[in-house]
């Protein structure tokens, strides 16, 4: 992962794909599908209502968990390898210990779905190359452990059963392969470096046929989620042409924006118009004015400071620092996609199972206000919180309790019911003024992490701008 501002992205499935000037043909060449509006929305409906996911970074490196020989090496754990510049052929070594006896698919699927996640998206290869299913592409997977069995088939056969959509995260890059590194630096990133002359053999060879691997055998897969795109082997219109080869094997495909290059500033996004992917991807942030109506995106965060496991990071967010971040994101209108890292005997850490349980009862209330919504109808947070809508209902997620007992909601709108969503049968006195609707609340808030209110309005919300200072 990387800690880079995400620029706007907005698909165009009418240009069409083609490999970079220095690909030759192959017999995996997709052309682009053409899809309406209607399509498109059909074909993200279901990541649009879910709001909520779990993204799983887990390999090799949760062995060492942030140390190599004795030294503790700083920054986030899955890039250890990089960070701890440790050679091909020792890094590698990791596979013959690599033995999660504890890890159980149905487990870590329930722990999702009880917190009130409706996708999971895990690591099927992150940097360091190596796969986390039987791939006949490379011997450098899962099978090549003490452990040898499919994580990924279970995982799927678990998502199945429980009704959560199975998403894989895919590198691009790979920190493993010869012909994926940068000629000046075979061992570690290439970001810095030189394209690999080879770099084409091993798109065509192994990074396809992997994914192929991915998209054939696991079932619907509900999102591809790439990563490592910034190197510079890779180009947009290679992340167009991936694109289109991915969902010319499975057409309901989602994709992010990471397959192409357009993610890493404004100027990017105006240099790769019409750019590869469905949706933005900011990372460790939510953006302070969320993305332009009709661009979806989705905020990835971790619970403390790494995506792989370190066991010496106890820097966690508290639950109420959560629970307000998912709220946030959902407010403006995006996915909030949040990580655990699991050992290397297979356990999601119990701060992070606590936290996701903390979620989970808060959702089991709230999640009315979270799953299908659209962003606030609101440019800005209010005094006392945040808002989500539904046609007719205004879903106000109170933070900050008003010491008058007063929610007032800048909206023009006649109110026809108000109350609390944790007690549909209560009832909150409303009065309309020239600032809005009024709703007298009880003295003391219910929900300390969050307390939501239901209004419900007659039509589509008209607000109150707020009077413009100076003269």
């Amino acid at each position: 992962m990387r800690s880079w501002i995400t620029c706007l992205i907005v698909l165009s499935f009418c240009v069409s794909m083609s490999l970079a000037a220095d690909a030759p043909p192959t017999a995996t060449t997709a052309a682009a599908p053409t899809e309406s509006k209607e399509q498109r929305d059909a074909r993200m409906k279901w990541w649009r209502e879910a709001r909520f996911g779990m993204f799983i970074h887990w390999g090799l490196y949760a062995i060492p968990a942030g140390e190599w020989k004795g030294q503790e090496i700083p920054r986030i754990g899955e890039w250890i390898q990089n960070y701890g510049h440790i050679p091909r052929s020792e890094y590698a070594q990791l596979a013959q210990q690599f033995n999660p006896v504890k890890f159980d698919a149905k487990q870590w699927v329930g722990i999702a779905k009880d917190a009130g996640m409706k996708y999971i998206v895990i690591t099927s290869k992150h940097h360091d190359g190596f796969a986390l299913w039987d791939s006949k592409v490379s011997d450098y997977d899962i099978m090549a452990t003490p452990f040898k069995r499919d994580i990924l088939k279970e995982l799927a056969d678990a998502c199945h059963e429980q009704g959560i959509r199975l998403c894989f995260y895919h590198s691009i890059m790979d920190w493993h392969h010869d012909d994926a590194q940068g000629a000046r630096d075979p061992n570690y990133d290439n970001r810095k470096g030189e394209a690999n002359p080879n770099w084409a053999r091993y798109r065509d060879t192994y990074l396809k046929p992997q994914i192929k691997e991915l998209l054939t055998n696991y079932g619907d897969i509900g999102v591809m989620w790439f990563d490592g795109e910034w190197i510079p082997d890779w180009t947009e219109e290679q992340g167009k042409e991936l694109e289109a080869f991915c969902k010319s094997i499975q057409p309901k495909l989602i994709v992010n924006n990471r397959v192409g290059k357009a993610r890493n500033s404004m100027k990017g996004m105006n240099k790769y118009a019409n750019a590869a992917g469905d949706f933005g991807t900011p990372e460790q942030e939510v953006p302070a004015t969320g993305f332009p109506a009709g661009v979806d995106w989705e905020s990835c965060m971790t619970m403390n400071n790494t995506w792989g496991f370190k066991k010496n990071d106890d820097k966690w967010k508290s639950q109420e620092k959560l629970i307000r971040t998912l709220i946030e994101t959902a407010s403006k209108g995006g996915n909030f996609l949040l990580n655990v890292g699991p050992t290397a005997a297979g356990e999601i850490p119990p701060p992070s199972v606590e936290r996701l349980a903390a979620i989970g009862r808060w959702m089991k209330v709230n999640g009315e206000a979270i799953y299908g919504t659209t962003a606030s109808p609101f440019a800005a947070e209010l005094p006392w919180g945040r808002v989500t809508q539904k046609p007719g209902k205004l879903y106000l997620h109170v933070m900050t309790w008003p010491s008058d007992g007063k929610v007032v909601v800048p909206v023009t709108n006649a109110a026809t019911k108000a109350y609390l969503l944790a007690k549909p049968d209560s009832s909150l006195k409303t009065a309309t003024a020239d600032m809005g609707v009024t709703i007298a609340v009880p003295a003391e808030m219910p929900d300390k992490d969050a307390t939501v209110i239901v209004l419900e309005i007659d039509g589509p919300p008209k607000v109150i701008e707020p009077a413009k200072s100076g003269g």
